[in-house]
């Protein structure tokens, strides 16, 4: 998590009944030689923090370091987590997840034991420790450091116990079952029912309820995938043009990849659509009304379709795990990296150039959406990763509605959890090969464009940081499966379908098509209100209503019969095409190889710059209200400081602090540095010495 509970007090009411604490657990444990009213008053103590099901391993007295002051208290290891507790500090009940002292197994990257200058030891999964360690340092996924050193005299077992006990827990951690039901036994101790923060997109109602909400008149819900039976990683709803049987849907969806055929991602109130698709399966053979129904799909009824080539100037899921673990190396405090270079190093990684080909993308996708009305398709071989990334960036830059809170998180449950990004794999929960954190790169786009337009977006970067660090505080099921008939709910027709409850939770009634699960978007059940009052951007504009930017109309175009021009977007040109589908007389340019036509180079201005890049009977106009193009030249694009470098304390200094008195302990350390940098003033200026807005106008 990103923030904790220093400087803030606590109250914990006792529990009639402490959970089983495991602390006769490991014989490490019992042999501790530990004081007996020490251990009982610790272990009540720990007790009052502790979640369903959790327990105790071990736990040493100890002091976080790499922190001004250090900070003396305890570190403990659990069946679940490894957690530093403060001297004097205890655990919110409301927030049992949401201090910044917390490491969940899943999210620890590496653990290293230090004894002396030199003695390190990285310690894996199943490792044996060499030494008694003087510290250790915990390396999380999400870039977060925690360094205890342990006290001496006498204390050394401890030390010794709590690190393997984080060694064999980590060993025998499996992320599947890993924080099972514990945010859902707490909501299931509150009174009455819990409705969702945002629509989960698990009942035909509430598809057709967004559907209505963004005019698409157009489109109807399907139900083909109620059962999953067409492909379970598509959600069970959703939207398809009016004209097309659900039959037809079925057929033709069997000619894509995965079975995911083309499909509305998002209705613009102009009158474009977006849509996106899984690759053609080019060793289908389509009967010709297989091929109508395919063209009818991706025409969308529209005069004008332009099939978008995702991965063309875009990274392979290899390019972009690669670039994140070497990020995540350079970021470390022990970053072998001399100073003087440091940005040459960064720029080595490549992220930043990802995330820069990943905007001037979406800018040019933007543009063809909001330009002229016309069928936008994002083709996609999986259309599981990119397709997401692209089509929310679209959104957010076209529509001011996806930059509120509540549209925000709308968006990501649409396009990356009701979609199917295969969350756990990407994000190395499997084992698998496939590990790419596509969606924290998306992240970092979105906080790009954030400190582009600071009063355009409801949200802030905290809001951003806390979803950043939900993906590794597997507490929900959201981002802990990789698809909807995963994370779904059991219905009576699927025998091979297991629906996820935990003991004690009452099952609904058979027929109820409400799903109880809850989500990452509850967050008033893992953070306090404080916090989630720094959720919102204090310098938004209220003015930018989402109402007010477009009017909402239905074009007059939607009528049946082939597209009078088929274009290809790559390269950031747009190129004709003489056909929709590959399985006529020419191959398809999404296909196969698209090195029969002329492919014009990569220019290096966008789309917008060209003059729009569009046909000529399309005609030039004017940029649409509330669409924003963001910069993603040289020093536009920024390292996301407060995230990557949170393992680096001394770098946070002048990050906007979000407490009045985070930024009275900033402002003190800047004028610090201002009396230490300052050149010796003369006698005359002395009474202006404490003066700071003296001090910062002589340091210009």
């Amino acid at each position: 998590m990103w923030w904790g509970g220093r400087g803030q007090s606590f109250n914990v009411t006792p529990q009639k009944e402490e959970p089983e604490m495991g602390l006769s657990g490991p014989k490490s444990v019992q042999g501790s030689g530990m004081p007996e009213p020490r251990s009982h008053q610790l272990g009540s103590c720990l007790a009052s923090g502790c979640l369903p099901g959790e327990q105790i391993l071990a736990w040493a007295p100890g002091v976080r370091k790499g922190l001004e002051p250090e900070l003396p208290g305890t570190l403990i290891c659990s069946n679940l987590r490894v957690t530093f507790q403060p001297c004097g500090w205890q655990r919110s009940e409301e927030t049992p997840l949401s201090s910044e002292y917390d490491f969940s197994l899943a999210n620890i990257g590496r653990l290293e034991a230090v004894n002396g200058l030199s003695r390190v030891q990285l310690l894996r999964p199943g490792s044996l420790l060499k030494f008694i360690p003087e510290e250790i340092l915990i390396h999380g996924q999400d870039f977060r450091l925690l360094r205890v050193g342990f006290e001496a005299g006498g204390l050394e077992p401890q030390a010794f116990q709590v690190t393997m006990a984080i060694v064999q827990a980590r060993a025998q951690n499996s992320q599947a079952q890993q924080y099972a039901g514990i945010t859902l036994s707490k909501a299931g101790q509150s009174s009455g029912s819990r409705k969702p923060p945002i629509p989960l997109l698990e009942t035909s109602e509430d598809w057709e309820i967004e559907r209505k909400k963004q005019g698409a008149r157009g489109w109807r819900v399907s139900t083909v995938n109620e059962r999953f039976d067409v492909a379970t990683s598509l959600p069970r709803y959703f939207w398809v043009p009016n004209r097309t049987l659900d039959s037809e849907v079925r057929r033709a969806f069997g000619h894509f990849h995965q079975s995911r055929g083309p499909r509305l991602s998002w209705h613009h109130p102009g009158g474009s659509d977006l849509l996106r698709s899984g690759g053609f399966y080019t060793a289908s053979d389509p009967n010709k009304d297989d091929i109508r129904v395919v063209e009818s799909m991706l025409q969308a009824g529209h005069s004008d379709v332009v099939l978008v080539d995702t991965m063309d100037e875009l990274p392979s899921l290899a390019d972009v795990q690669l670039a994140h673990l070497r990020l995540r190396a350079l970021c470390l405090p022990d970053s072998p990296v001399a100073e003087d270079k440091w940005l040459s190093a960064l720029d080595g990684t490549r992220w930043l150039d990802y995330v820069r080909s990943c905007l001037r993308k979406a800018s040019d996708i933007s543009v063809l959406v909001t330009s002229r009305v016309r069928s936008v398709v994002l083709q996609e071989r999986g259309d599981r990763d990119f397709n997401g990334l692209l089509s929310s960036l679209v959104q957010l830059l076209s529509a001011p509605e996806a930059r509120t809170l509540l549209g925000f998180q709308s968006l990501v449950q649409r396009e990356w959890v009701a979609a199917g990004h295969p969350f756990l794999t990407r994000l190395g929960g499997t084992g698998a090969s496939e590990e790419a954190p596509v969606f924290l790169l998306f992240l970092d786009c979105v906080w790009q464009l954030l400190q582009q337009s600071p009063a355009e977006f409801e949200f802030s970067e905290f809001f951003l940081l806390a979803l950043h660090d939900s993906v590794r505080v597997p507490d929900t099921l959201t981002f802990l499966r990789d698809t909807p008939w995963e994370r779904g709910k059991q219905s009576g027709q699927f025998n091979t379908y297991t629906q996820v409850y935990t003991a004690g939770y009452t099952q609904p009634p058979a027929g109820n098509s409400v799903n109880p699960q809850l989500s990452v978007w509850d967050w008033d059940l893992r953070y306090s209100k404080e916090q989630i009052l720094q959720f919102h951007n204090l310098g938004y504009d209220p003015e930018h209503c989402p109402d007010s930017w477009l009017p909402r109309q239905q074009p007059s175009f939607m009528v049946p019969g082939p597209p009078s021009s088929v274009w290809l977007f790559s390269r950031g040109a747009l190129t004709p095409l003489n056909q929709l589908c590959p399985w006529r007389d020419s191959p398809s340019l999404l296909a196969v190889s698209s090195r029969w036509l002329p492919r014009p180079a990569i220019s290096s201005e966008s789309l917008a710059d060209q003059e729009w890049g569009l046909p000529a009977h399309w005609g030039a106009c004017p940029l649409p209200p509330g669409l924003l193009l963001p910069g993603y030249l040289g020093p536009q694009i920024r390292l996301w400081r407060r995230c990557y470098l949170r393992g680096r304390p001394e770098v946070q200094m002048g990050l906007s602090a979000p407490t009045i008195s985070g930024l009275q302990a900033e402002l003190a350390h800047l004028q610090e540095l201002l009396r230490k940098w300052t050149p010796r003033i003369s006698p005359e200026d002395h009474s202006k010495k404490r003066n700071p807005n003296t001090i910062m106008s002589q340091s210009r």
